[in-house]
């Protein structure tokens, strides 16, 4: 039996990237220290081993608007991860990434945040995509800024982003 078709076993393709769903093969070498050579060498970073821990807890991210790896075509390499923290609570879905520090500043995780959050508002009882960045992290402001996400307030040194399916705002 094939579900090919079906969300979960669709990868995301820009590019530059694949975004493709975590295994639970994968989410245990991340968690037990297993290198693989389809790793960048500084993969995986931190945030990708607490992803990894908890999906225990949130079975649904592995699922078709989960947690994906992001895989840089041109080496094939395993170069950091993305997700969507499912589910949406009104409508509101808030989405996470990281790319690991060899493959910074060459604008992948602008690249894949914009494929993920477009993905993630075709979803039933999707109308929102946001993202909370620290100030002290611009890098990160950047890639929001630069993925389509607009800022809509800033409080306690955090500036809360969002993207939406009917308006800019």
């Amino acid at each position: 039996m094939s579900s090919a078709s079906s969300p979960a076993h669709t990868d995301l393709i820009t590019e530059r990237l694949v975004l493709r769903p975590w295994t639970t093969n994968e989410a245990t070498a991340v968690l037990d220290d297993i290198r693989s050579a389809h790793w960048a060498d500084d993969f995986p970073a931190e945030g990708d081993r607490v992803i990894a821990g908890l999906f225990a807890q949130h079975p649904d991210w592995l699922g078709a608007y989960g947690h994906r790896l992001i895989i840089e075509r041109e080496s094939g390499l395993l170069v950091g991860s993305i997700g969507l923290f499912w589910p949406p609570s009104e409508g509101v879905l808030e989405i996470g990434y990281g790319i690991v520090a060899s493959r910074r500043g060459r604008g992948y995780a602008s690249e894949a945040t914009q494929a993920l959050a477009g993905f993630a508002l075709g979803a039933p009882d999707v109308h929102t995509v946001s993202a909370n960045v620290e100030l002290s992290n611009p890098p990160s402001v950047r890639v929001l800024e630069k993925a389509g996400f607009h800022r809509w307030t800033t409080e306690d040194n955090v500036a809360r982003f969002r993207m939406t399916t009917t308006s800019n705002h």
